[in-house]
This record gives structure tokens, C-alpha cells and sequence, in this order.
């Protein structure tokens, strides 16, 4: 019987390449004849690369598919590492290579899809399994200054980290895209408040971050990753408690979903214009937003009545927010290059576009419905940059900054909003939007309207208002209650009137949303 190493090339190839990328690694040790095959032998690691991970984009740089692999195998053997201390000092190396991965990233063709927006990864479905693991998340993605403040009120230990290492956590939070509102059991663990007390913290705002989620310094824009972080966090805390998770969990509840450039499930478009198919970012759709805000008086009470303002960030803050969810249609007027003295990179082209912003939830708010207008582009850093104004009645209102978090066609933008002249005293906020369609004219419930509205709908209104009332937490000394089960289930009567009232209230948005197909003359 032939031993393995007699066997051609050829079939030795076509047996090892079906081996997992860690049993590679340990492969060469093995003999001699087996490391001389192994060693610098790309097209087998590219074999095995692609039999475990998605196919590069076409656009991709030729890669060192050995690196490749021997990073991938490094970074799973660090998150399998049991406690959180062991895996502290690879926060670098985690990065990059958690970033690189996400940037090889493509649809998934064998993939059975679970998003009706978002592509399925093999990419995406390994990080998701490494950082199932708690101590990853906290050794990894716990590591802004914004978590430094949290485990300091806990008395806990926190390693002394750079504010490089400090960006790059947060991105790493950003691209998990799940945020992360509690580091334990107790109330103090609550991240919420304090992404709050750096949203609205109005020195936050100024003219070289343009008032979005920028870095204060002098030069190109460039995205300041803990800002993004808090937003994140802030927008999060609102979703679940108003139970939007329901609606849009594959964009606000599954990690690393939407994390990478062209994740969107784009649809055939028979009516596609010219301007639309020279556009890299695909902004012609159907969007949904989500906008949080502060009632004035707590805000201006926070930021400007306050004793102590010097550097420091301010004390935490928990005083309830408004939330609005909307409804943008937009499509594109007008495609330009970047001139020499712009802020905006010349790779891509800089896209115009105008639209229509009305409400999707019960506010019914005035400052909700408007017209709108904006650009997309590349920064000379190589994010993508949303900007976008509300006109009401042809007047300016409104302004938004904010970054799409992986780049063209991916999960969500996330940025600030504010007064459109920069008034030095507010307000602002935090705000998202997310594609939902590549049709801006679609028409009816079912075109409108995410999948389960109406079933939300009625539990909402079945569920008890208090904010933090699906929060877990475990108070020191205090003894559990034993619940009644009784309470807390529905009325089974109830829900058939409760969803035929939703129903009503649906019909009543989607009529309104059509009576308003087009934008403005004043857009």
C-alpha cells in the first residue's frame, strides 16, 4: 500500500485540500516530505481558504493566501482562550484581522438566506461563532474609553490602553453591529447612560468634526470611532425598549450582519435610470430611520447649567429619550467627481440625491415629515460619508452627518443630527438609517412596511411601558420574587381586536405615505 507522501502531486493536492485551515497549521510538522509539499504552496491554501470562507471580491488585491490562513487560525485560537486576561494583549492583531476579513467578504451563494436585506457570509457566520463567547466581547470589543468609565463605577480592573486601541475596539463594536447595553447584572453595568452623556454632549459638536461622527482635529475627516460607538448604543438601548428589534433584527440584533461593503440584497430594477447605475452607493430606494432626541429643557439643563465643564466628559445621563421611526424615499439627481480642493476622495464619485421623509410609528410628529436632500462620499480615509438636510415648507431645518459603517451598499448609517445653522446651543441627537428596498416608488402595506409591523404593532400596546422592564439585572441583597405567570400572558381575546386596530392604523400610514409620493418644488 502506498504511504500518503508517495502519492503524485496532483492527488495529494486534491486530498489535503480538503482539510480545516487549523489542521494545515500542524500539517508540516509532521515530516519533511510533508513540510517541503506544504511551505509556500499558495494554491493550496487558497484551495482550503475558499472551501472554508467566502470567495474575495474580484476587486481584491492579489492576496498571501498562507498569511491568510495562518492568521485566521491564530485569531480562532486566541478567542478560544478561556479567560479574558489571556486574550487582552492580541486586541491589535484582532483587529486587523477581523477587519481584513470582513473586507473579503461576498454573498454566500450556498447560503440559505435569513435576512430579506442582507446577504448571508461565511465570513460574517465565523466571527459570529467566535464571538459568541463572552470573554471575547469583553476582551475585544469592551475597550473604548466609553466601557473604561463603566468598569471604573464597578471598581473593576481596566488595562491602560492607547487611544488607537481604544478606536479600534470600538470600530470592532460598530462592525459586530449588536450593541452591547449591559457589561453585567447590576443597574451600574447599564452602558446606555453613558453613550448618552457623550451624544448629547454638546462640545462634542463643532466645526472640524462638522458636527458629526468625526474626530476634533485639523486635516481630513476622519471618523472617530468611539462617537459612532456611543450612537450605536444610544439608538440600540431605544430599539429594544420600544421592541423594534422585532422588526429589524437582522440589521439592529445579529452580529456582523450587514458588516461588509455589498452586503445589501440589492433587488432587479426594470425602471433603473443611467444616473442610477453609475451610482457606486446605491442610494435610489426605500430607507428606514430612526431619530432620538432629548426634550430641550433636559438638554440644555445638561449641557449648559452645569458647574463643571472642562475636559472631562460629563456626569452619566438617564432621563428618557423621544423616538421616531421613519420612512425615507430618495433617489439620485446629479453624480460629480471630487475637485482637487475637496473634502471628499477622488476613488468614488460624490452622489446627490433628493427625496421624501415621512413617519412609520404613532408620533404623527410634524418634524417628521419633510423634504430631503444630500450627498454620499468617499472620505479621503476611505469611509463612506452621508450628508442630508430636512426642508420644511422650502426652508433648511435640519442637517445630518453620519458614516456607513462598512462601506458602499452595507448594513446602516449611524451619525448625529443638528440645527442646520450649528446653533452652539443645540439640540441634537443620535440617528440611523437603513436601506429597505432599491424601489422608491413601492406601493402598499406589504412594500412599506417590515415584516411582523402588525403583530408589533399590537404587542406594544399589550406590553408594559416601563422602558427597562425586559432588562435583566440581579440588585446585591435582594431577594427574588416569584412571579405570576398569569399576569403577564395576554389576554387571549384581546389580541385579534388589538391587531385589527393595528391594521387600521397601518392602512391610515401606508395612504398617507402615498398621498406624498414625489418630493417638493422647495427640494
Amino acid at each position: 500500500m502506498a504511504h500518503l507522501t508517495t502519492l503524485p502531486n496532483e492527488i495529494l493536492h486534491n486530498i489535503l485540500q480538503w482539510l480545516a485551515p487549523k489542521d494545515l497549521e500542524s500539517l508540516p510538522r509532521v515530516c519533511k516530505a510533508l513540510h517541503s509539499f506544504v511551505k509556500g504552496n499558495q494554491k493550496l491554501c487558497e484551495d482550503i481558504y475558499i472551501h472554508h470562507f467566502d470567495s474575495p471580491p474580484d476587486d481584491d488585491d492579489r492576496l498571501d493566501w498562507e498569511t491568510e490562513l495562518h492568521d485566521l487560525v491564530k485569531l480562532e485560537n486566541i478567542c478560544h482562550r478561556e479567560n479574558v486576561e489571556d486574550k487582552e494583549g492580541e486586541l491589535s492583531f484582532v483587529y486587523k484581522v477581523v477587519t481584513r476579513l470582513l473586507k473579503h467578504a461576498s454573498p454566500a451563494s450556498h447560503a440559505v438566506e435569513t435576512s430579506d436585506t442582507q446577504y448571508a457570509s461565511r465570513n460574517a457566520d465565523f466571527l459570529n461563532a467566535l464571538f459568541e463567547d463572552e470573554s471575547s466581547r469583553k476582551a475585544f470589543l469592551q475597550k473604548s474609553s466609553l466601557f473604561e468609565r463603566v468598569y471604573r463605577t464597578q471598581h473593576h480592573p481596566f488595562p491602560a490602553l492607547d487611544k488607537r486601541q481604544q478606536q479600534e475596539s470600538a470600530k470592532l463594536h460598530c462592525l459586530y453591529g449588536k450593541p452591547i447595553l449591559e457589561t453585567g447584572r447590576l443597574r451600574s453595568a447599564r452602558t446606555y447612560p453613558y453613550a448618552c452623556s457623550k451624544v448629547y454632549d454638546i462640545r462634542q459638536y463643532t466645526n472640524r468634526t462638522r458636527w458629526g461622527p468625526f474626530m476634533d482635529e485639523a486635516g481630513d475627516l476622519k471618523v472617530d470611532w468611539e462617537k459612532v460607538e456611543a450612537i450605536l448604543i444610544v439608538l440600540g438601548s431605544n430599539i429594544y425598549t420600544k421592541k423594534l428589534t422585532r422588526l429589524f433584527n437582522d440589521v439592529w440584533d445579529s452580529p456582523f450582519s450587514g458588516s461588509w461593503k455589498g452586503s445589501f440584497i440589492s433587488s432587479p430594477i426594470t425602471d433603473q435610470s443611467s444616473l442610477d447605475a453609475m451610482d457606486p452607493y446605491g442610494v435610489t430606494g426605500t430607507w428606514y430611520r430612526i431619530v432620538c432626541f432629548l426634550d430641550y429643557n433636559d438638554f440644555f439643563s445638561y449641557n449648559f447649567t452645569n458647574p463643571e465643564r472642562d475636559e472631562s466628559p460629563l456626569h452619566t445621563l438617564d432621563v428618557g429619550e423621544a423616538t421616531r421611526l421613519i420612512i425615507m424615499r430618495i433617489h439620485v439627481t446629479k453624480i460629480e467627481q471630487a475637485g482637487p480642493d475637496s473634502e471628499y476622495s477622488s476613488d468614488l464619485p460624490i452622489v446627490h440625491y433628493e427625496g421624501i421623509s415621512r413617519p412609520l410609528d404613532d408620533s404623527w410628529d410634524d418634524n417628521a415629515s419633510s423634504d430631503l436632500r444630500g450627498t454620499v462620499g468617499l472620505t479621503k480615509e476611505g469611509e463612506v460619508r452621508w450628508t442630508s438636510v430636512s426642508i420644511f415648507q422650502g426652508h433648511e431645518r435640519w442637517k445630518s452627518e453620519g458614516v456607513q459603517l462598512s462601506g458602499p451598499k452595507s448594513g446602516k448609517v449611524i451619525g448625529n443630527w443638528f440645527d442646520r445653522d450649528y446653533d452652539p446651543h443645540g439640540p441634537c441627537g443620535p440617528s440611523a438609517f437603513w436601506k429597505a428596498s432599491d424601489s422608491e416608488t413601492a406601493h402598499g402595506t406589504h412594500a412599506v412596511l417590515p415584516r411582523n409591523f402588525l403583530l408589533w404593532s399590537a404587542l406594544i400596546q399589550m406590553e408594559d411601558s416601563d422602558p427597562e422592564g425586559d432588562m435583566e439585572y440581579t440588585m446585591e441583597n435582594e431577594e427574588e420574587e416569584e412571579e405570576d405567570d398569569s399576569e403577564s400572558e395576554p389576554v387571549a381575546n384581546e389580541l385579534p381586536e388589538l391587531l385589527l386596530d393595528a391594521e387600521l392604523e397601518i392602512i391610515e400610514i401606508t395612504h398617507h405615505i402615498e398621498d406624498h409620493p414625489e418630493p417638493s418644488s422647495g427640494a
